[in-house]
């Protein structure tokens, strides 16, 4: 699920006029530690209970619900928003249409790399996200309701949105070289392969006409997905599942982000990433 979430999920999310958002707070800067709290939230929100009010995942997505909406109030302010052309800052309806991909092109993704859900799993995967979009304050008249909504939210959203610009090509392109970062890996020749693997992979999920408009390195994606979901299978095999799935909680904590002062309640207090307050 990692390697969708990262690849697949949050590259497409950056397809749409969020991207414009980030970049223009400067965050591009931070993508590696926005990485990481990303993958932090994945692990709050689907840990048993987490979504209660006095676990993490419930106090992780109600912070992002502040933090948009003071980055929304200042990009409001800001003279470099133009209202006309891109609407309101962060707005419910590309939240809404983030949450879909969060969810249901998260199970899509997964799938297309091997991994396996039941019905229930798909269920259970989707109320997790829709409680998750609802805490961070995404109005029910545009969070989807289960699967198919989703998929018609996702149909619609993009529909509405304005093909993927240099905001959204930067973002993609910063997340994805952001992965060895993330991982921890030093050794340029092994940094090398995993971004090259990154971005076949990411091509292979998202289409050639995405990663294109992304300006992607052009690379062959055949037998790409099927090798690697390949690969899952001999895994499974090979290992006891359950050790596998140990295995792969420990990696992503390893990889997400947990300061040693914990939550902070902190907000940015300037547009620009740069010349804020830190938090």
């Amino acid at each position: 699920m990692l390697v969708a979430f990262v690849t697949g999920v949050l590259v497409e999310g950056f397809s749409t006029l969020i991207a414009k958002s980030f970049n223009m707070t400067g965050r591009v800067a931070a993508t590696t530690r926005r990485l990481r709290q990303n993958n932090r939230q994945l692990i709050e929100i689907f840990y048993p209970n987490g979504l209660r009010r006095e676990n993490d995942g419930w106090k992780t997505s109600v912070r992002v619900r502040f933090v948009h909406a003071r980055i929304r109030n200042l990009l409001a302010k800001s003279d470099q928003w133009n209202h006309e052309a891109w609407g309101t800052p962060l707005s419910a309806a590309n939240l809404g249409l983030a949450i879909s991909i969060f969810s249901r092109r998260l199970l899509d993704y997964t799938s297309f790399l091997g991994g396996r859900f039941s019905t229930e799993e798909q269920e259970s995967v989707l109320s997790v996200w829709r409680h998750t979009g609802f805490l961070m304050g995404i109005p029910e008249t545009v969070l989807y309701t289960d699967g198919a909504d989703a998929k018609r939210i996702y149909r619609i959203g993009y529909l509405c949105e304005p093909p993927p610009n240099v905001d959204s090509i930067v973002m993609a392109n910063a997340l994805i070289n952001a992965i060895p970062g993330v991982a921890g890996l030093d050794d340029p020749v092994e940094k090398q392969n995993v971004l090259k693997l990154a971005y076949r992979l990411s091509r292979a999920l998202l289409g050639n006409e995405l990663a294109d408009q992304y300006q992607y390195p052009k690379s062959s994606t055949f037998g790409t997905l099927f090798f690697f979901r390949t690969k899952q299978r001999i895994q499974r095999l090979l290992k006891q599942e359950q050790l596998v799935r140990a295995n792969n909680f420990t990696q992503l904590l390893q990889i997400s982000s947990y300061d040693d002062e914990g939550l902070s309640d902190k907000l940015p207090d300037h547009a620009r990433h740069s010349e804020s307050s830190p938090w």
